[in-house]
């Protein structure tokens, strides 16, 4: 019984990895595709079904989005679009946080984690990973005595929710270790230790 639950337990160590990585690049794909109109499905342009055809039309038009508005006239529309969007009560809260966000985490020059630190959060002698994000805004810099910056401590497996703190910056210990080795670490719950 022993050797059947160590080989049970090797084999889903092997699988449950392997089966999410699956899950979430068929969901992405599906996703993907399923934004595709119809109009240009593999059923009406070729009359028969030719799989992850819409996924390969979602990235194409992804591609030439960018190209076009690369350039000056791109980028014109580009602007004219948003402040479009900009007028609609609903669409305009929501259109520009994702766009904030997204703006941040994508951009090529943008650093959304610049580093991984360790702070002391929920209390003190307590320790976790957090990342740093930059410094507090103007407004909130007049009212806080001393150097502060801006950190995001993210939860365990999930990093996308977390905490956003602003901690004196003489409390934040800068960390060796990449944020991809950091976020790594947190994911993991501590089990996956970063290479030295």
């Amino acid at each position: 019984m022993r050797y059947f639950k160590r080989y049970f337990i090797t084999g889903l160590l092997i699988w449950i990895p392997l089966v999410i990585t699956i899950w979430v690049v068929v969901t992405l794909i599906d996703a993907l595709g399923s934004l595709v109109p119809t109009f240009l499905s593999p059923q009406a342009l070729f009359g028969r079904s030719i799989p992850g055809f819409e996924f390969i039309v979602a990235l194409l038009v992804v591609l030439v989005t960018g190209l076009l508005c690369a350039n000056f006239i791109g980028h014109a529309l580009l602007v004219r679009w948003e402040g479009l969007l900009g007028r609609i009560p609903l669409v305009r809260s929501i259109y520009n946080s994702v766009k904030q966000v997204s703006d941040t985490v994508f951009a090529p020059n943008g650093q959304a984690f610049r580093e991984a630190v360790l702070v002391q959060y929920p209390r003190h002698g307590a320790w976790t990973i957090g990342f740093l994000t930059g410094v507090p805004c103007t407004e909130v810099q007049q009212r806080l005595a001393g150097d502060y910056v801006s950190v995001y401590v993210p939860t365990t497996p999930n990093p996308t929710s977390g905490f956003f703190l602003m901690m004196p910056r003489a409390d934040v210990q800068v960390l060796d270790m990449s944020v991809e080795a950091a976020l790594k670490h947190i994911i993991s719950m501590g089990v996956v230790a970063p290479q030295p």
